[in-house]
């Protein structure tokens, strides 16, 4: 049998692994890299974060991936990448191993989410031919698993997608293991590029945990911090946004997109959400000359209105009054983010995740090695992801 194979199948029998997730989300800022002690599976299992790192992408690299997470790309320019972010990613993990000073042999799987190119559900395609979803993300698995000589658990979406699911979001699977308890009713709400929660009640019930994104948090946000003010990634602390006044109409405008009072759950992306969705709204309500300040002030309520209105679809006003909202996701840092949506959601309680011993900033990367662990040594039912050995 092939020495790999065989070394595949021990893993799964363990009673332990020890598993890197890496993370790259729609922000495109760069890799959250988390090596996670995951022992036992399902029901029983249990996690601990022993390192984590995030890693930025340079600048040329992010304009880079801008630009093919287009409608139209040259696909010379998409089949290098593919690769090329496999590669980086691979020699950040190798990186972080040294610098952690473990070898990579002490390593049992790396788990890989990839970067998102595109995301494209039936409802967003609507092709007539074609009613199946569809998503892609680059960064292929063989190249980290030749380059690290670790086994490589990666592209998780397509297997979802292969169900009749739309591949986002994932994070309900990873959460229910993690965080659900029979003493609290939980919403675990991560505010990235897209904002998305997982509802976790104390008693289960028909249909739950749900999981669903609610719409933009950050990729609005951050994409006109860039336009409007060179040097800046993003609006640190809300603060620019904290100066603007919120316009009403153009509110309005932003929340009548259909996606909005589309049914849960639900997914998305910055596909639909993009600087032509903003400037249509603007159009629409004859904001187009607003100063930045005011556009970003609306934009940080239309990411809280988002939240607000997915929740409210899901809980009752008694049911809000009894969970408590943790939240995380590069958003969870933005204090005015966080305030506007606790003023549409004010009878729950807010906190933010790291409360549940996983820091905030690393919980997707976490996820996914949680998600690896139960492919390779779970319950087939929860299979996601290709292999990839070295």
């Amino acid at each position: 049998m092939n020495p790999h194979l065989v070394r595949l199948c021990a893993i799964g029998q363990q009673p332990a692994r020890r598993i890197i997730g890496l993370m790259s989300g729609t922000s495109l800022d760069g890799l959250d890299v988390a090596l996670c002690h995951c022992q036992g599976h399902g029901a029983e299992l249990r996690v601990k974060l022993e390192n984590f790192a995030t890693i930025p992408y340079d600048a040329e690299l992010q304009l880079r991936l801008r630009a093919i997470s287009q409608p139209s790309v040259a696909l010379q320019d998409l089949t290098v990448l593919n690769a090329e972010i496999g590669r980086r990613h691979a020699a950040t993990v190798l990186a972080c191993l040294e610098s952690w000073h473990i070898a990579p042999a002490e390593i049992d799987l790396v788990a890989s989410h990839g970067q998102t190119i595109w995301h494209a559900p039936a409802h967003q395609h609507q092709r007539a031919d074609f009613t199946h979803h569809a998503t892609l993300q680059i960064g292929d698995g063989d190249h980290l698993a030749a380059l690290t000589g670790i086994i490589t658990v990666a592209d998780f979406r397509q297997k979802h997608i292969a169900h009749g699911h739309e591949g986002a979001p994932l994070a309900g699977y990873a959460d229910k293991l993690l965080f659900a308890v029979p003493t609290e009713n939980r919403l675990l709400l991560n505010l990235g590029g897209i904002g998305n929660f997982t509802y976790l009640p104390a008693v289960p019930a028909p249909g739950l945990p749900l999981t669903t994104d609610t719409g933009p948090a950050n990729t609005l946000l951050d994409a006109v911090t860039r336009q409007h003010f060179p040097g800046l990634l993003y609006d640190e602390n809300g603060a620019i946004a904290a100066s603007g006044t919120v316009q009403q109409g153009l509110l309005h405008e932003l929340l009548a997109h259909p996606f909005f009072a589309a049914a849960l759950p639900k997914t998305t992306g910055p596909e639909l959400f993009g600087m032509e969705y903003l400037q249509a709204a603007q159009a629409r309500a004859h904001a187009t000359t607003l100063p930045p300040a005011d556009v970003l002030a609306t934009l940080v309520e239309l990411s809280a209105a988002g939240v607000a209105q997915a929740v409210r679809q899901c809980l009752t006003e008694a049911e809000l009054a009894n969970v408590v909202v943790y939240a995380s996701g590069g958003g969870s840092c933005n204090p005015v983010l966080l305030a506007a949506i606790e003023r549409r959601l004010p009878v729950a309680r807010f906190a933010f995740i790291d409360e549940l011993g996983i820091p905030a900033e690393a919980k997707e990367a976490v996820l996914f090695a949680v998600l690896a662990n139960e492919t390779v040594a779970g319950n087939p039912d929860l299979s996601l992801g290709k292999i990839c050995l070295p």
